[in-house]
């Protein structure tokens, strides 16, 4: 029987409330009263990264969106062909959280010369950048099916998908996690893309998550 949950920190920001919690040795990290990601299960934020660099010749830079419980940034940094990796997370405590509580699970990645830690709206910052990435990994609420705040429905929409092949290299690669199955955003990315992948990732307990892995714009 899993022990009863210890609150660490209780935040209230812009889009609700977030909070931190420590179940035995692990986090897990609540958003407006929804489940949204531990330190004991981090197979599908892995494989997000993972995946996607695998499948590109030479990933010298890589976006990701969502910092997390920074899984998915300690992931892109194992690859010594990546010379830097770019973070957009929107909540400057979950920022805090991976300096201080969560850095045993992700090894410092934070820390990492590569990283740079960007404390931004990530469909902001997507409409204004002008950076190319060779690799972009969304890991932004529960997906597309499942959204917790609502304003992350705009990345997975065509205006959202659209901004993000602007600022993807030719050849590059774009992955979103997912909580839950969605046929209809994969059928929606195959409108974009040559080439869509779907990666399904088995848990020990409950549902599977998804990965869908994106590459070939405008059909190349």
């Amino acid at each position: 029987m899993r022990s009863l949950p210890e609150v660490i920190e209780r935040c209230s920001t812009d889009r609700g409330e977030i909070q931190l919690q420590k179940r035995d040795e692990q986090f897990e990290i609540i958003y407006n009263g929804t489940f949204l990601m531990a330190t004991y299960n981090g197979d599908s934020e892995r494989l997000l990264v993972k995946a996607a660099l695998d499948s590109v010749a030479e990933p010298n830079r890589v976006l990701i969106g969502g910092l997390g419980v920074g899984f998915s940034l300690a992931e892109a940094l194992v690859d010594p062909r990546v010379r830097q990796v770019d973070v957009v997370e929107i909540e400057q405590v979950i920022i805090e959280w991976n300096d201080y509580h969560l850095s045993g699970f992700n090894s410092r990645a934070i820390d990492d010369p590569r990283t740079n830690i960007i404390h931004a709206d990530l469909l902001k910052y997507v409409q204004e950048t002008v950076v190319k990435y060779d690799v972009i990994c969304l890991d932004i609420d529960n997906g597309p099916d499942w959204i917790v705040a609502e304003p992350n429905n705009g990345l997975y929409s065509d205006r959202g998908i659209e901004q993000l092949m602007r600022i993807l290299s030719k050849k590059g690669i774009l992955s979103f996690w997912s909580a839950t199955e969605s046929a209809a955003f994969v059928q929606k990315l195959r409108t974009y893309f040559a080439f869509v992948e779907v990666k399904k990732v088995t848990q020990p307990k409950g549902e599977p998550d998804y990965v869908y892995i994106c590459s070939g714009i405008g059909g190349f």
